[in-house]
């Protein structure tokens, strides 16, 4: 769900309820209960979905360890080209393959 997430919320409602969380955090005994409550108000599916924003923008922010969202788009970038590499070197032996059998043949 999570991939679908990001196309189902513009970034703007992902920015906003992050910010909402930390404005009303203290007004809730737990993150949690904020969360729930920013999901609630925004018509978001679940406070799970709204977690996942806050504690994305933190490893975005630098306060959070993880893998930030540039690292990801860069990531998925790399291994996408990469297979394309891959493709083309197995086209490439493959005719590699062929030219040198049709070099091995005895002309007529």
């Amino acid at each position: 769900m999570s991939g679908n997430t990001s196309r189902r919320y513009p970034p703007e409602l992902r920015e906003r309820a992050v910010r909402m969380v930390a404005e009303i955090r203290e007004q809730h005994p737990s993150e949690w209960a904020a969360m729930a409550e920013v999901a609630r108000l925004l018509g978001v599916g679940t406070a799970e979905t709204v977690r996942s924003w806050v504690r994305q923008s933190q490893v975005d922010g630098g306060e959070r360890a993880g893998t930030s969202s540039e690292e990801s788009a860069e990531l998925k970038r790399l291994r996408r080209e990469n297979a394309e590499l891959k493709r083309a070197n197995g086209i490439l032996r493959a005719a590699s393959t062929f030219f040198a059998a049709e070099l091995d043949r005895p002309s007529r």
